[in-house]
């Protein structure tokens, strides 16, 4: 009775997902339509990118994965590591690296791209789970705990900020600490790690002009309204004008020619704009309980590899959530990031829906009470 129950992945959480991905989908599906005022509209390569190779392949990787041996990913987690930090430094390569708005962070393979850096967020969590499952108590010492996550942040940061993608960068930062914690570091070398961090993350700022001014336009909101503050605006009144229950799906105005990446960062915005106070509360709602219930996998697995895992690949996406909707509210400083299974970038929802696979193959293990 015991193992039978134990093959079946967890339904909760499953449900959950399912859910997450059809509001995601929903949500998409009117914030592209503001694609169709710009004179240059991609609209169908979008449309193409997110329905086929993101939802649709997507859904098919969970089902692969949920039906895999969770100590699968323990064995491939190295492997999986190296590949990614290959292609994100092959994205550097001008013939193979794609650029967009200042950017290289793409690969080109026909007419399809890929984003490297998502690959390269589950590559971490999965190989820094199988190191701190297997260092076990020595996790708490320098040479096996906070060197070990220092070097790996670092190979990370080394690629990521060459493109530059500071925000999967800080996706990364947030998901290590996490599991760092989780795996039962001490927390001394947590706030060394912090405080490590905080004086890289100084440097950059100070040596890098676009971060500079997302502090600025954080600090000073109502400056430059036509230049650096335009985005957070625009999210601001979007916002603001859904009211209590929005105006209705389809009926944005913002995302028509005023909000900048409708369809990326500001998605958020024309969501709180349809569906009001109470649509972008459920959809946090959503996110929270995707959180718990990842969590209470997490809890239950008694595999230190696979709770951990499960911890890290639940705080990444939840910690990117949050990011990208509190910098939508002017509550942190505006970031480029994307909101997971919501904005539009095939290899971003592939691979999120992929990560739900694995949480669900994992969960296979756990002790049920």
């Amino acid at each position: 009775m015991m193992a039978s129950r134990r093959i079946k992945a967890d339904k909760p959480f499953l449900v959950i997902t399912v859910v997450l991905i059809v509001a995601g989908f929903f949500i998409f599906s009117s914030a592209s339509l503001g694609l169709l005022a710009k004179e240059s509209s991609n609209y169908s390569s979008v449309a193409f990118s997110q329905t086929v190779l993101g939802l649709f392949a997507g859904s098919i990787a969970m089902l692969f994965a949920m039906r895999m041996d969770s100590k699968l990913w323990k064995k491939s987690a190295f492997y999986l590591l190296v590949i990614a930090l290959i292609l994100n430094i092959l994205v550097l390569v001008p013939s193979i690296g794609f650029e967009h708005g200042g950017a290289r962070r793409w690969i080109m393979l026909g007419n399809v791209s890929f984003q490297p850096s998502e690959i390269l967020k589950l590559g971490f969590v999965l190989y820094f789970a199988a190191w701190a499952a297997g260092a076990k108590e020595r996790i708490k010492t320098i040479s096996f705990g906070f060197l070990p996550l220092m070097i790996l942040l670092a190979l990370c940061g080394g690629v990521l900020l060459k493109q530059p993608d500071t925000d999967a960068f800080l996706v990364i930062i947030m998901t290590g600490l996490a599991m760092f914690l989780a795996a039962g570091a001490r927390w001394r070398h947590i706030l060394l790690i912090i405080l490590t961090l905080a004086l890289g993350a100084a440097f950059l700022a100070y040596s890098r002009p676009y971060l500079r001014q997302r502090i600025n336009t954080f600090l000073n909101p109502q400056t430059d309204a036509l230049g650096a503050s335009y985005q957070i605006q625009q999210s601001l009144i979007a916002i603001g004008s859904g009211g209590l229950f929005g105006s209705g799906f389809g009926q944005s105005i913002q995302k028509f020619t005023y909000l900048p990446e409708p369809v990326g960062d500001s998605i958020f915005a024309v969501a709180a704009e349809e569906f009001g106070f109470v649509g972008s509360v459920t959809l946090i709602a959503i996110f929270v309980l995707f959180t718990s219930l990842g969590l209470k996998i997490a809890v239950r697995t008694p595999d230190a590899f696979g709770r951990l895992a499960v911890v890290g690949i639940v705080i990444m996406i939840v910690s990117q959530a949050f990011v990208n909707i509190a910098s939508m509210l002017g509550v942190i400083p505006l970031s480029g990031i994307t909101l997971p299974f919501v904005s539009h970038g095939g290899t971003s929802l592939f691979i999120s829906i992929f990560e739900a696979g694995i949480i669900l193959s994992i969960s296979k293990s756990q002790k049920h009470s």
